[in-house]
C-alpha cells in the first residue's frame, strides 16, 4: 500500500493536496470556533491555521498522513480540510479524520461525497482492508453521521485524550472493513443521489 498525494474529484467537490497556498481560503471559512469545538486542537486565528497546516503537512512528510483541502465545484472554493492519517502500509489500514467544514456547508452532502471519494480510494485503489474513524464520545453529531455512513461502532477509549482546554476526553472508534465496502459504497451512492437530485 502506497499512499501518494492525489485528487479525488466527485460531481460536486474536490479533494486537493493540501498545501501552504490554502491558508488564507481555509482562515475564510475555518476560524468559527463551533468548528473546533470537538476537536483536541483549537484554530482561532490565522496563526493557529499555520500551525494547523504545518503539522499536516509535517506528518505527510514523514509518512503517516495524507492531507487535502476541501473544494465546492460549483463556487470554485475552499470549504474545509480532511485527511488520511495513521497510515499503516504493513497492516494495509488508515484512518479518515481532521474533517471540518465551514459552517454552512455542515450536514450538506458535502462532507457525504469526501468521505465517499477517500472510501472509494483507499479500498479501490490503495488496496485498505480497514479505514478507521475516531470522534470524541460526546460529539452526537459526529456519531451519528458515522453510523450514517456505514461504519461500526467498535469501543470506547476511556480518558484517552486531554484537549486543549484540558478536558479529559473518551474517544470512539469506528471502522469500515473490505469485505464491508460494496454495500457501504452503494449505500453512500444511494445517500448522494437522493440529496443532490
Amino acid at each position: 500500500m502506497v499512499v501518494e498525494p492525489v485528487i479525488l474529484e466527485g460531481r460536486h467537490i474536490r479533494l486537493e493536496p493540501l498545501s501552504l497556498d490554502h491558508i488564507p481560503q481555509l482562515c475564510e471559512v475555518g476560524l468559527d470556533p463551533e468548528i473546533w469545538r470537538w476537536t483536541t486542537s483549537f484554530v482561532g486565528n490565522p496563526a493557529d491555521m499555520r500551525t494547523y497546516v504545518e503539522t499536516a503537512l509535517r506528518w505527510r512528510d514523514e509518512g503517516t498522513a495524507l492531507p487535502f483541502v476541501t473544494i465546492d465545484k460549483i463556487l470554485d472554493k475552499v470549504v474545509g480540510s480532511t485527511r488520511y492519517a495513521n497510515i499503516d502500509n504493513a497492516n494495509r489500514r488508515l484512518e479518515i479524520g481532521w474533517t471540518w467544514l465551514g459552517r454552512q456547508w455542515q450536514r450538506t452532502h458535502v462532507n457525504t461525497e469526501a468521505k465517499y471519494l477517500l472510501l472509494q480510494h483507499a479500498f479501490e485503489s490503495l488496496g485498505c482492508i480497514r479505514v478507521e474513524f475516531k470522534t470524541d464520545a460526546l460529539n452526537e453529531p459526529a456519531r451519528k453521521a458515522l453510523q450514517r455512513i456505514g461504519a461500526k461502532e467498535e469501543g470506547i477509549l476511556r480518558r484517552h485524550m486531554i484537549t486543549e482546554e484540558g478536558r479529559i476526553r473518551d474517544t470512539v472508534y469506528y471502522s469500515i472493513i473490505d469485505e464491508e465496502w460494496p454495500s457501504v459504497k452503494a449505500m453512500l451512492e444511494g445517500q448522494l443521489n437522493r440529496r443532490i437530485h
